[in-house]
């Protein structure tokens, strides 16, 4: 009876001991990384944030719940637009005067010959005209007309300039009449560069040319559209857009301007997926509009037997009016964009409804918490185990007392 008592003793001294080293700090809890203790206690240098005792990091953000209002704000608010940014030009192209640089041809017309230009004995000629050789519009934007002198040309249309020379021969040749065509047009180009096939200078026409238009004559896109983007850089100013949007909203596809810089590039349009999901990492769009339930779906789903479906959250960024048109008092976020979360409760049964309407953004993060049982379950498994291994050594004294007795 004294054994058995000592054995008892024994047991649950070994349980106590195994418990404690195994639940001090929960440290021997499964985990999928390092905890917030072992993260600060072995922290050479602490930065602490000194506007809270709660050393939050500083970001202060705005919880969402989604919903129809919510879905309907999300749909109209644009992040980029270059018809918001330039303009659409709705009253036309852009006008084209003369620049520096381009190349003029200059006729003169004379109503008979024995004039200025045309001798008395003209012999077979076509006409009463002459051609002087082509003219380039020089940094001083002059060009030179034998007998009318120097003419300024950048900047002017070309009806204004043909007047000019005309006015200027007026006295010395017989009615004279001038035509000026421009040959090369190099003040009025487009570059675009970037994934094309054949990355270029445009030059613009004078009936105008759209963004779509001059990607086209540089050989259109090198790669998929889904995930191109166009960028517009004009006088100090840049705007950029999804090239699919592009195609989709013929408002955005505005006329270009001459000295415009189009920048087109790829770049992956992906979200990350975090927490109880069926699969954690970074994922393709692979869509022109992915919702927040299709980003669910490939990121694996919720985990069954670990996820919260009330807690299902997609952080974001997004500009201030935003919230204001929900009615948010952002007086205390003075800049132009504000943290947000998300939260979608999938134990509502309309709110899978919701999930597929709402859209998702590149960069957007995903994130679906534990069930509060999860917690519960991880220590009820370690305190299983910790009983398994008392229950073991119990065992063990008693073979080993036995066997000391056959001894």
């Amino acid at each position: 009876m004294q054994e058995c008592r000592s054995l008892y003793r024994c047991s649950i001294s070994v349980l106590a001991l195994s418990a404690a080293a195994a639940l001090a700090g929960c440290t021997s809890l499964p985990s999928s990384g390092p905890d917030s203790s072992h993260v600060e206690s072995m922290a050479a240098i602490k930065v602490v944030n000194s506007r809270s005792k709660e050393k939050r990091p500083g970001v202060d953000y705005a919880l969402v719940d989604i919903s129809a209002a919510v879905i309907a704000n999300v749909n109209q608010a644009v992040t980029a637009s270059l018809q918001g940014s330039f303009g659409g030009r709705s009253g036309g192209s852009p006008s084209l005067p003369l620049g520096a640089g381009d190349v003029v041809g200059v006729t003169i017309f004379e109503s008979q010959a024995g004039g200025l230009f045309i001798p008395v004995d003209a012999g077979s000629r076509a006409g009463n005209f002459v051609t002087i050789p082509n003219q380039t519009i020089g940094r001083d934007g002059m060009i030179f007309v034998p007998y009318a002198g120097r003419i300024r040309a950048s900047g002017r249309a070309v009806e204004d300039v043909q007047e000019d020379v005309q006015r200027s021969l007026a006295n010395r040749a017989i009615e004279p009449q001038v035509l000026i065509t421009k040959v090369s047009s190099r003040s009025a180009q487009v570059a675009v560069l970037g994934d094309v096939n054949n990355a270029t200078k445009v030059e613009v026409s004078e009936a105008g040319d759209r963004i779509l238009d001059v990607i086209s004559q540089a050989g259109g896109l090198s790669t998929p559209g889904l995930e191109t983007y166009v960028t517009i850089q004009r006088r100090g100013r840049t705007a950029t857009v999804l090239y699919d949007h592009l195609i989709k909203t013929p408002a955005e596809n505005i006329f270009v301007s001459p000295g415009d810089t189009i920048i087109v590039n790829r770049e992956r349009r992906t979200y990350l997926a975090f927490g109880a999901s069926g699969q954690n990492g970074r994922f393709d769009f692979e869509d022109s509009k992915l919702t927040l339930g299709d980003a669910l779906g490939k990121a694996g789903g919720l985990l069954d037997g670990r996820a919260d479906p009330a807690q299902v959250l997609l952080y974001r960024v997004v500009d201030r009016e935003f919230l204001k048109k929900l009615g948010v008092d952002v007086r205390n976020h003075q800049s132009a964009t504000v943290p947000v979360i998300f939260k979608a409760n999938l134990r509502d049964p309309s709110a899978m409804f919701l999930v597929q309407k709402f859209p998702m953004q590149d960069k957007d993060i995903l994130y679906i918490s534990n069930s509060k049982s999860t917690e519960l379950i991880k220590f009820l498994d370690v305190v299983n185990s910790v009983s398994s291994t008392a229950s073991g050594v119990s065992s063990d004294i008693v073979t080993v007392r036995d066997s000391g007795r056959d001894l």
